[in-house]
């Protein structure tokens, strides 16, 4: 069956080209119904797929033009039932887009020289084409809304299978976690706040906070950008940081508070209804051997209970566990890269090898002695670890895998659905594509009528 390429765009689709930079009259490249799609258009969508680190390949262009009909057929479609997008959701992406984009380029600077204008100016001209993007994609989910697989579909699409053809399943493991950090006194997490409270009065007396954010901030997913965190609405961030990012005014800057990320000092920039655009310099307390000390005496402790049967695992995890993905699902771990169907079954080679190397010992049932561990952020503490069970590598069978086939004939069916949708639209729809990329093959399915329509 064709595999029909889904509009949820990756690198290349970063960014969509703008009005602004058409300065001159473009090549019309393509026409669908009422849409022109000119050259600039995929130019400058080439440009992005290049300053995304990617090799020079001038045969991208023909996906990439593939990428844009697609869009303008959804979004042809999404006029006609009225669909629509939130403001808020428009500038949530593209605050998130510009910060990829300005990572990937090495900072804000850099960015500006590539674009040559001003990261705000560069928000306000692609912000159409962003929001056009999320209008498509919500098109494309209301096509697909109501797609469920039954039982017998994924049965017989596992038949469909040919017997030496079965994937591969490799060892697949099943593990609770129960997670304690280190708990700081108040004069332990002192000098924390001495060092921020001092970077705040700096402020104060004149000097800059995005550089000080920059220099000084151990968020390292803002600190690049000045601390500049975008646009957010009031769920996104923990309570305490969004009560004081709503209560301020824009240039007002908020005293030294704390948050379970550490210590914080925000400064407002822009406020659009129920959105707030905001920067902050994070400080987190540093864990003391004192403190490390305590946080192994709770964990033996917690641990002595579950060994001698007083304290089931799950109970421990939701009493006392500070991984909250995990606290309230009996403190078992999700795969993370299920996209559909989350399953507490994963890969061994997707596990932290520290946590692999403890598990791998293990028998089925039973729990870990504490571990000291040290996650990706810097947090230090330990874990109590459960084997709940353990999967040899096999080929796969419906019995075992279920969830996994059951996966693979949703996308599928979805893929079919998706494709006839499309294939019906095109019918219907005037489409002209330039000489210069209709014989491209990812174009064929696009072109095929054309000579009937002429």
């Amino acid at each position: 069956m064709r595999k029909f390429l889904i509009i949820a765009c990756g690198l290349i689709c970063l960014f969509t080209g703008t009005q602004a930079q058409k300065k001159n009259i473009d090549k019309v490249i393509a026409v669908l119904g009422s849409n022109i799609i000119l050259l600039s258009d995929l130019n400058q969508q080439y440009a992005q797929y290049l300053n995304s680190g990617n090799p020079d390949n001038p045969a991208i262009k023909c996906y990439i033009l593939q990428q844009i009909l697609t869009q303008k057929l959804l979004k042809q479609q999404a006029e006609i039932d009225s669909i629509e997008v939130d403001e808020s959701m428009v500038d949530e992406e593209v605050d998130k887009r510009m910060r990829y984009q300005i990572q990937k380029a090495g900072g804000q600077e850099r960015l500006e020289q590539f674009l040559n204008r001003s990261v705000l100016q560069y928000k306000d001209e692609i912000r159409p084409d962003i929001k056009e993007q999320l209008i498509s994609n919500k098109m494309q989910q209301k096509i697909t809304q109501e797609v469920i697989v039954t039982p017998l579909e994924v049965k017989r699409y596992f038949d469909g299978y040919k017997k030496d053809s079965l994937p591969d399943i490799p060892t697949e493991f099943e593990i609770g976690e129960i997670v304690l950090h280190p708990k700081l006194t108040k004069a332990e997490k002192q000098k924390t706040y001495d060092k921020i409270d001092a970077l705040r009065l700096r402020v104060k007396s004149g000097e800059d906070f995005a550089f000080l954010a920059k220099t000084y901030s151990e968020d390292t997913g803002s600190a690049p950008d000045g601390g500049d965190l975008g646009f957010f609405d009031r769920k996104q961030m923990v309570k305490e940081f969004t009560a004081w990012a709503f209560k301020l005014k824009p240039g007002e800057m908020s005293p030294v508070f704390e948050t379970e990320h550490g210590y914080h000092i925000l400064q407002v920039i822009e406020r659009r209804g129920e959105q707030v655009q905001a920067r902050h310099i994070l400080i987190r307390p540093q864990t003391t051997p004192q403190s490390m000390e305590r946080a192994k005496l709770h964990a033996d402790t917690i641990y002595k209970s579950i060994a001698d049967k007083k304290l089931p695992f799950s109970t421990g995890a939701s009493l006392y566990s500070d991984n909250k993905d995990s606290q309230y699902n009996g403190g078992m771990l999700l795969y993370a890269d299920q996209q559909t169907a989350r399953t507490t079954f994963i890969p061994a080679d997707k596990l932290d090898p520290k946590v692999f190397l403890v598990v791998d010992t293990m028998k089925v049932g039973e729990i870990s002695k504490p571990v000291a561990f040290t996650e990706p952020d810097g947090k230090e503490g330990y874990k109590i670890l459960y084997l709940k069970s353990k999967i040899p590598p096999h080929k796969g069978s419906l019995e075992q895998d279920y969830a996994k086939f059951k996966e693979q004939a949703q996308q599928e069916k979805t893929n079919r659905i998706l494709s006839d949708w499309f294939e019906k639209r095109r019918e219907d729809t005037y489409i002209r594509i330039d000489d210069e990329y209709s014989s491209c093959a990812e174009l064929q399915i696009w072109t095929k009528n054309m000579t009937a329509k002429k």
